[in-house]
């Protein structure tokens, strides 16, 4: 497929995933364009169902299957294994990474923080389904600034029961931040503060 049929699409399989997270979805991107989803074992989304705009809103709702030798179980924890909550919070912003994408934003995503976090349950080895349903707030662009911005409120489900609700996640796209040349040290081997 091409960028701008990308961009129109309304649904996501597993294998398409994997190609937007391995860099090779689709042809035509602009130069920019930098922004992936983390590879698996760290890609915590399965599928995404759908995904739609309105304006500065829209929706995306994402599904994870689970699995009884998820690498988390193995290690969190080794007598009593539950899914870390985190990583369900990292689901939402992989999904607000890739809103992002889908949107327009050019450069690298980056997690920005999220303002609540509950959770009232949790994920189990026999569970079968987690859904991600995500309300985006707004989506902006900031064309003088080479950057893109999403905020958006998740619910988090497991087997159709609501065990994470997480308000004003954030997510945004930056020019001029990615580091192609790993592991080699250069300019961008280095984290710390970024420019805001």
């Amino acid at each position: 497929m091409n960028y701008e049929e990308f961009q129109q699409q309304k649904s996501f399989d597993k294998g398409e995933l994997l190609a937007f997270a391995h860099g090779n979805l689709f042809e035509g991107a602009p130069e920019e364009f930098k922004v992936e989803l983390p590879a698996p074992p760290m890609l915590m989304i399965d599928r995404i169902v759908d995904i739609t705009r309105e304006g500065a809103k829209g929706r995306i709702v994402a599904e994870r299957d689970v699995a009884l030798d998820d690498w988390f179980f193995e290690c969190h924890f080794r007598d009593d294994p539950v899914q870390p909550g985190c990583l369900g919070v990292d689901g939402v912003w992989q999904l607000l990474g890739f809103y992002c994408a889908w949107r327009g934003g050019l450069g690298s995503g980056r997690a920005l923080g999220c303002g609540e976090v509950e959770f009232s349950g949790q994920i189990r080895p026999h569970d079968h389904l987690v859904r991600y349903e995500v309300d985006i707030r707004r989506f902006t662009k900031i064309a003088h600034a080479g950057a893109s911005l999403v905020i958006g409120d998740a619910l988090l489900f497991v087997d159709d029961e609501l065990i994470y609700e997480i308000k004003r996640a954030k997510v945004g796209t930056f020019q001029g931040i990615d580091y192609p040349d790993y592991p080699k040290a250069s300019p961008r081997s280095r984290g710390g503060k970024m420019e805001r």
